[in-house]
């Protein structure tokens, strides 16, 4: 006990004045209460729940083909072809000729069948000539027959008289029936006549090919000199009216969401500029090797583009304005999708349903409203129920 004052008058010596000044504010400072300093929250990019016009597109490919092909065939077979009127890439009218047929055989044809109409008519002459005679012969034989049974029966007249008169009545009645029917079987042979004339005619006017329909020419097999013939490939193929289609082929589980009518942005290999057309037609089956559906999309401006050209295309299915999110925002729970909200700083994650997804934002159907506070980017380091320092994103990306 006796040692304490002698350490302490020791340690004095040797701080000196300024040791022995300095103890009292060691001692006042190890007195001091510390302050308590706050953490620093993280600062999180945060985006505002808002109202966006966003469109829903699905994409596709395919050809350029025309809306109907026609197919012109001969209409009379064996015939040579005399001349060509078109050429590809003639545009036609209907009825308009393009092709010319030889008809000298035919022509031949007419002469001698106006020859047998000659011959048929004067067959008819001579018939309706043996007709008259055979009834007057008729009628004198009838009147023969009658004056005879008449005497017979005053007995004036023999039994064999009245069987000859009865006998010569029958016959020239019969007479009679076979010149009708000679006069008819001549007036039949000129009706046949007549109709081979027809035909020769109709066979005539034939060997003019025209166009059932109007359009463009995309095809000319026929070659002067060539037999026409329904045998082989069609003389000429035409694109009626000269409307051109876009045949697009689009995935399966697109295919409930198109219907006619839709508008539809197309663009060609090298094209500089957007084509405009509309849905004309969904073709009801899925192909079941590709798995891949169709539909026939009529191309407003059918002069910018030409048969088999490769065109993808853009169908606008809906349009709406809805709320609006970024899609960076959107994370997977348990039940779906989910946002993480932010209220008064604090994280919560909640379930939403999604729809249109345009661009680098997505439909927001539930679980948000207009207002709301989200953590931009899902993927940030953040848990529901914790504290952060939200900061607004940028208008690029809000």
């Amino acid at each position: 006990m006796k040692r304490m004052p002698l350490l302490i008058a020791a340690l004095a010596a040797a701080l000196g004045p300024a040791g022995i000044g300095s103890v009292p504010a060691m001692a006042q400072t190890g007195a001091a209460t510390p302050e308590t300093v706050a953490p620093a929250l993280p600062a999180i990019t945060v985006s505002t729940v808002s109202r966006r016009v966003l469109r829903d597109r699905v994409i596709g490919s395919g050809l350029v083909t025309p809306v109907e092909r026609v197919l012109v065939q001969p209409l009379i077979e064996g015939q040579p072809v005399e001349s060509l009127e078109v050429e590809v890439g003639d545009i036609v009218t209907k009825g308009q000729v393009l092709a010319r047929l030889s008809g000298s055989t035919l022509k031949l044809q007419q002469s001698q069948l106006a020859a047998s109409r000659a011959s048929a008519v004067a067959a008819i002459a001579q018939a309706e000539a043996q007709l008259l005679d055979a009834k007057s012969a008729s009628d004198e034989a009838t009147r023969i027959n009658e004056r005879t049974q008449q005497l017979r029966a005053q007995g004036s007249s023999s039994q064999a008289a009245a069987d000859t008169a009865s006998s010569n009545a029958v016959s020239a009645a019969a007479r009679v029936t076979v010149a009708v029917q000679g006069l008819e079987a001549a007036k039949a042979q000129l009706a046949l006549v007549d109709a081979q004339i027809e035909d020769v005619k109709l066979q005539l006017s034939r060997t003019e090919v025209v166009a059932p329909v109007a359009g463009e020419i995309v095809a000319r097999s026929a070659l002067v000199g060539g037999i026409a013939t329904a045998q082989s490939e069609p003389m000429f193929a035409i694109i009626r009216d000269s409307e051109l289609e876009l045949r697009a082929d689009f995935a399966e589980r697109f295919m409930l969401k198109i219907k006619p009518g839709q508008k539809v942005l197309m663009r060609g290999v090298g094209q500089p500029a957007s084509l405009t057309g509309t849905v004309r037609l969904v073709d009801p089956a899925i192909a079941e090797a590709s798995r891949l559906g169709q539909a026939r999309v009529t191309i407003d401006d059918p002069a910018m583009v030409r048969t088999g050209m490769f065109m993808d295309a853009e169908v606008l299915v809906a349009e709406r304005e809805t709320l609006a999110v970024p899609v960076t925002a959107v994370g997977a729970g348990d039940t779906g999708a989910t946002l993480m909200r932010v209220t008064d700083g604090v994280v919560a994650r909640v379930p939403v349903e999604l729809g249109i997804r345009d661009g680098g934002f997505v439909e927001v159907l539930s679980g948000v409203a207009a207002g709301d506070l989200i953590v931009t980017k899902a993927a940030a380091f953040v848990r529901e129920g914790d504290k952060i320092n939200p900061v607004p994103a940028s208008s690029g990306t809000n």
